[in-house]
């Protein structure tokens, strides 16, 4: 995509973003009302997966969407926030949306809301809604966007729920506990609707089974009716239709195991066959999740060192990149690092200090709420990383490969850190 694609687009984007004066309302009230100016196109999409969680969604979704595409099913998906351009965030029956497309269902949506008070994330969830039911597919994957109960996605009826694992984040909108945080996750869930669920702690696990039972819900939860491991280099998945021994997932860490065992689950509840559910391993692909970079700028720059890519951010998604890291081949391993200002930095870095040598906090360019690269650094050091402030990713970069020529440099904390880098480094 060229770096002048989305310029009309981001002008009506820009028009929208003032229509509320919160990013994040969470009310269904104005995303109904919306609906119904349009006729409800959320009544006519293609069959519907609806996936929420804390961590896990993206991979999860891109998985399924691998293994479905491999039998030859054309698949819409939705997936927030993009890294790079807004279009990443709706694929119509396989390919992002074009910029004309893009740019005249936004439009469409504003005339529809006339003016009406209406969050960024609502009216272009609405659009992509309004995408997807113009364009003919075998199946929508919807990802929520935050929490789910009261998420501008869930206004569908799905053929099939998802809730990978739930953990602690976005207290300040969704609860301060676990079981808080569950049960607004939970809220996806539809009466006699199937719902996968991904590895949960218990007191998680118990506000999802509570839910689904009382909406008399099908359960098809990791442990009871699934399981998936890893053993000797292979993914072994088993349900009540028998075992399958596939190759690790494409997607690096233990964690992708499990994601790859919830997209496993869903294919098989579909019907799919083993060369799908291999497909969906093999050919997934999900930016800025453990993700290598081969080429560009960055890369240019520092030939000999090896950099990835990784917009994980809470203290889940830290013990999970720890993880993937000790899988790598040994190698002296650096971050850069940039976070927003609502995070657990502290959670986030702990599992990190064991894998990494150092640390240069940076602060996410254009990005109001970063936290200051000073407050990052400071955090790194309490938590026992070896710290130092840069004024940006290249810079770090280049004080990283002037001492270490052939390191290992992970780019993390933050999506939007993330989208940053991949803009620039093209």
């Amino acid at each position: 995509m060229s770096l002048s694609t989305g310029v009309r687009s981001d002008v009506v984007l820009a028009r929208l973003m003032a229509l509320h004066p919160k990013v994040i309302d969470l009310v269904l009230d104005r995303v109904w009302r919306l609906l119904e100016a349009l006729e409800n196109p959320q009544a006519k999409l293609p069959p519907v997966i609806h996936i929420a969680g804390t961590n896990g969604k993206g991979s999860t979704q891109a998985m399924i969407r691998a293994g479905l595409e491999a039998i030859g099913k054309s698949v819409h998906a939705y997936t927030s926030p993009h890294l790079a351009y807004f279009n990443e965030r709706i694929r119509l029956a396989g390919d992002l949306i074009s910029e004309e497309a893009l740019t005249a269902v936004l439009e469409e949506c504003e005339v529809a809301n006339g003016g009406e008070p209406i969050t960024y994330f609502e009216i272009t969830t609405v659009a992509a809604l309004l995408a997807f039911s113009r364009v003919p597919a075998d199946f929508t994957l919807l990802e929520v966007g935050l929490g789910g109960r009261l998420d501008a996605t869930n206004v569908v009826t799905p053929q099939i729920s998802v809730i990978t694992p739930v953990s602690i984040d976005h207290t300040q909108f969704l609860g301060d506990t676990i079981e808080k945080i569950a049960a607004e996750k939970a809220g996806i869930i539809k009466p006699r609707i199937p719902v996968v669920v991904g590895p949960q702690a218990d007191a998680a696990l118990e506000v999802i089974e509570h839910t689904a039972a009382r909406n008399f819900a099908p359960l098809l939860a990791y442990g009871q009716q699934w399981h998936v491991w890893e053993e000797a280099g292979r993914l072994v998945y088993q349900d009540e239709r028998g075992l399958l021994d596939l190759p690790l997932p494409k997607l690096i860490g233990k964690h992708q195991v499990q994601n790859a065992g919830a997209a496993l689950a869903v294919l098989r509840h579909l019907g799919a066959d083993e060369a799908a559910c291999e497909a969906a391993l093999s050919k997934a692909e999900w930016p800025a999740r453990m993700q290598r970079l081969r080429h560009g700028p960055l890369v240019s720059s520092a030939p000999e060192a090896e950099i990835w890519l990784d917009g994980g951010h809470n203290p889940a998604a830290g013990l999970a990149l720890a993880e993937a890291l000790g899988r790598l081949p040994a190698r002296p391993t650096h971050l850069i690092c940039g976070m927003l200002n609502t995070k657990d930095i502290a959670g986030y870095l702990r599992p990190l200090a064991g894998v990494a040598r150092s640390l240069h906090a940076v602060s996410i360019p254009d990005e109001a709420n970063t936290l200051p690269a000073s407050a990052t650094a400071q955090v790194a050091r309490e938590v026992g990383l070896s710290a130092v402030e840069a004024l940006g990713v290249q810079a770090a970069l280049d004080t990283i490969v002037a001492q270490d020529p052939h390191a290992r440099v992970l780019i993390c904390g933050s999506l939007y850190l993330a989208g940053s880098v991949l803009r620039e480094n093209g």
